[in-house]
């Protein structure tokens, strides 16, 4: 009776399936893979800047600069003739992209590179005024300006009366007048991109359409 019960209960836990299983799963003791050391791991993300070889944040800044050149590079470049860069336009906007290039990490945020630019570009023009003036002052002479053929094609299309009237407003009203009026910025971007307050914008677009109108007036 005994070994009638014992053979039962063998045959009870030594179904197929169990045999099959047994056969078919590694010895846990022999076969089952070691720890592997971290040093062998599969490497874990490592913070930008620090991993070798390609950094994904360097390849997010080229396309998004790419992106920028072909959607802002002629705007830029009107603005700039606009402020009176003149034949220097183009190398003024090919600056501007370099500083953002240079300087694309300090941002706040990817979108706040158009402004940045903007910026950019109007400070350029004015350094670009400036050692134009101590130049004619130091010379003695007018400095004649020959405007390339791109940016005299580009402002073929507004009034030639206005832009030669724009010349002659100060700096500030002139980029007031053009960031309002030909890039169609709101008081608020005018202000980010000339680096003051939105009430200085406003004063400065008011004198700048009272002197604009003068010339205007004196032209006719």
């Amino acid at each position: 009776m005994r070994r009638t019960e014992r053979t039962a209960r063998t045959e009870r836990t030594d179904t197929p399936w169990r045999r099959g299983r047994a056969a078919t799963e590694p010895d846990a003791a022999v076969t089952s893979p070691r720890p592997v050391p971290s040093s062998e791991s599969a490497p874990a993300p490592m913070p930008a800047g620090t991993e070798p070889g390609v950094d994904l944040r360097d390849v997010e800044r080229e396309t998004a600069l790419i992106r920028l050149f072909d959607g802002h590079h002629a705007q830029l470049v009107r603005l700039a003739v606009l402020l009176g860069a003149e034949q220097d336009a183009e190398d003024v906007v090919a600056e501007a992209f370099c500083v953002l290039h240079h300087r694309w990490y300090r941002l706040r945020a990817p979108e706040a590179a158009p402004a940045y630019l903007r910026s950019v570009v109007c400070n350029l023009v004015r350094m670009r005024i400036r050692r134009l003036q101590v130049s004619r002052r130091h010379a003695g002479m007018e400095v004649s300006e020959v405007a390339s053929a791109e940016s005299t094609a580009m402002l073929h299309e507004d009034q030639r009366q206005v832009v030669d009237a724009l010349k002659n407003l100060p700096t500030r009203q002139r980029e007031a007048l053009v960031l309002r009026y030909w890039m169609d910025l709101k008081e608020r971007e005018i202000a980010e991109s000339m680096g003051i307050s939105t009430g200085a914008v406003k004063s400065h677009i008011s004198r700048g359409m009272h002197a604009l109108s003068r010339a205007m007036e004196t032209h006719r």
